[in-house]
């Protein structure tokens, strides 16, 4: 009997071996997930570096925001929507602000990938609620992923296109199954990316229609009042389900959020002077340079300080539409760069606050501001005559003026490039020799404020025979129509650049983004190389491989001139009034402006804002002001209508 139990037991453990070898769920759970390398954070963490032991909970912070808002859905192409709404709803898992690409459980408790990460399986929380009590599972979860890729913004469909299957494995766990190249990306995608929907709350809702009911999620906020267009105010969700979750410590600190908006950059300026909100992330250099001496700053009543962050600076550029065929030659392109001046822009305009963007991940190792690695000569060879030749022996750098005469140079070899593509000048108007074409385009502007910047490139562009004319729509909901239609010929675009690229460029530069309505593939860029290379870099088996894809697809997106690099800054401007505190740790990819709070005896201390008079008189006159355009309107109005009559 012993020789046949241990005959048994010799099979028994060959066939486990066997099984275990060839199953499909060979891994086992884990809090967490890297993109590559291991985890920061162990099992059993408490909470981030950059969360503060000391964060008080409570009160109310005010915010602005530009524009106008008609919707309260963000999730979908139609309407403007309110951004606010993201605080509503929770994902499966969280990143952290100071690694590469890591997350932590938050719906999930725990996240289990092969090691070809050929598939990703979640389990549940079993406290995870939505804010009306009912219990999150994976049917809602599932819901969320096919909504999305149904009736959702027409991105998701792309973002998720490697998805096979979303299944339920038991009722606390859910299993999605990839298909195509590796894609080691799409799990942590997923975890953090695919907000989680009530299947019940959607049941009898359009969900790709515009709405103003506040949807039900499963976030820290619940939205207790909205004036469309005007504001919106969050109220801190007392059932939280997520509190004293380790990835939530310190975080979500105010009890209210209220969000007034304006139409205009100026007068929200002047709201923020006045104490009308809180906090403000500035944007213009000329602003930060000239408008932060004010009284309320004087008397330490407002902090203004620039926060230093180390991720990339990100790409800001004249954005070339390539579906308008003047701009479909990449020496035209080129041609056009010369007429940028920044370094009279960055003296004259910006207090010399800017760096020259010469990549589209600066201010990191991404970036290719070298000459080709061994590793990447390799790569760049495959395409040879494919690629521009440059790339090969070049660093880009944008044209610049630093030299004496440095622009008259510029224009001279602009307009040798452009007669050699058949642009010649015929009375100071720049014409296609061969067809008669004028050379004119519009740029289309979202803000007044960006026409200081533009309008001494068309000073340029006009010395070239270009003529160029410049549209303000400050209405969002026209703007934004504009560009989901690509119905622009150059536009200012402003793509931010995270640490760890990666399926995120396909939106940008992939060639079946390049005619999807609604797609951040502004240029219309359709290059079959940059689609492998894009392909190369999502399925990057280590950190060194990403890097190395990386530079070689910054490199050709740079010297095919899809744009005109503009500036950028190495850290955040913010100011605010001094009843907010922040942790003394900074996250280093990101301002963790959700780890403020609101701190009742520093509000104590500041007490009634009181507007010193030369400011007052300044809002006083510009009160005026806007009164004496609204009566002049009126009577343009009466008097068109009598005329009519």
């Amino acid at each position: 009997m012993m020789i046949n139990k241990s005959i048994l037991f010799l099979a028994f453990m060959i066939l486990f071996v066997f099984f275990d070898l060839n199953s499909k769920d060979q891994s086992t759970y884990q809090h967490g997930i890297a993109m590559h390398g291991d985890l920061k954070y162990k099992k059993g963490f408490s909470k981030f570096d950059y969360a503060s032991d000391n964060a008080v909970k409570g009160g109310e912070i005010k915010l602005s925001s530009i524009g106008t808002f008609d919707n309260l859905n963000p999730y979908i192409l139609k309407g403007v929507s309110a951004w606010q709404v993201a605080y509503l709803f929770e994902t499966l898992m969280k990143s952290s602000f100071d690694e590469p690409f890591s997350q932590y459980g938050l719906i999930a408790e725990g996240v289990k990938v092969p090691s070809d990460r050929s598939w990703v399986k979640f389990k549940i929380r079993s406290q995870a609620r939505f804010s009306d009590g009912s219990k999150i599972t994976p049917d809602d979860v599932i819901f969320s992923f096919n909504i999305l890729t149904s009736k959702g913004h027409p991105i998701y469909k792309t973002y998720y296109g490697q998805v096979d299957k979303v299944f339920a494995t038991s009722e606390n766990e859910v299993k999605f199954t990839f298909k195509g190249e590796p894609n080691p990306e799409l799990p942590l995608i997923i975890g953090y990316q695919l907000p989680i929907f009530s299947k019940k709350y959607w049941r009898n809702r359009e969900f790709d229609k515009t709405t103003l009911e506040p949807p039900l999620g499963s976030g820290p906020y619940l939205v207790s009042n909205i004036k469309p267009g005007r504001s919106i105010t969050l109220k801190k969700n007392p059932d939280y389900w997520g509190e004293n979750i380790n990835v939530n410590t310190g975080r979500f600190n105010f009890d209210t959020i209220h969000t007034d908006f304006y139409r205009d950059e100026t007068v929200a300026l002047e709201a923020f002077k006045s104490g009308a909100y809180d906090f403000k992330q500035e944007n213009s250099s000329k602003n930060w340079a000239t408008a932060y001496n004010f009284g309320a700053v004087k008397e330490g009543k407002v902090n203004v300080e620039e926060i230093k962050y180390f991720r990339p600076s990100g790409m800001q550029g004249f954005a070339f539409n390539m579906r308008k065929p003047i701009f479909q030659n990449k020496n035209v392109r080129k041609a056009l760069t010369y007429s940028f001046d920044f370094e009279w822009s960055n003296r004259n305009l910006f207090y010399g606050a800017y760096t020259r963007t010469k990549s589209f991940f600066d201010n990191s190792e991404l970036s290719s501001q070298n000459l080709p690695s061994k590793d990447e000569l390799i790569i760049l060879e495959k395409y040879r005559g494919k690629i521009p030749d440059e790339i090969f022996t070049s660093i880009f750098s944008p044209p610049n003026t630093n030299s004496e005469n440095g622009l008259r140079k510029n224009l001279r070899l602009a307009r040798r490039l452009l007669k050699e593509q058949g642009w010649i000048i015929k009375d100071d108007i720049l014409i296609n020799k061969n067809t008669g074409e004028v050379f004119e385009f519009e740029i289309l502007l979202r803000s007044p404020l960006f026409e200081r910047i533009v309008l001494p490139m068309k000073r340029n562009l006009k010395k070239l025979g270009i003529n160029v004319s410049i549209r303000t729509v400050q209405d969002d909901s026209q703007y934004i129509r504009r560009l989901e239609s690509f119905d622009y010929d150059m536009i200012v675009v402003n793509y931010g650049s995270i640490i760890s690229p990666g399926n995120e460029q396909k939106n940008y530069w992939s060639s079946t983004t390049a005619n999807q309505k609604g797609s951040p593939n502004y240029m219309g860029v359709q290059n079959s190389v940059i689609d492998e290379i894009i392909d190369q870099l999502i399925s990057s088996k280590s950190r060194e491989e990403l890097v190395t894809y990386t530079k070689v697809l910054d490199r050709i997106l740079l010297f095919n001139y899809y744009l005109i690099p503009q500036f950028h800054i190495g850290h955040y401007r913010v100011a605010y009034w001094d009843k907010l505190s922040r942790p003394s740790v900074s996250p280093k990819y990101d301002l963790g402006f959700d780890f403020w709070w609101y701190d009742p005896n520093k509000a104590e201390n500041i007490g009634n804002i009181t507007i010193p008079e030369n400011e007052k008189n300044v809002q006083q006159n510009k009160s005026i002001y806007y009164l004496l355009i609204l009566f002049l309107l009126f009577i343009l109005w009466r008097t068109k209508k009598k005329n009519s009559q």
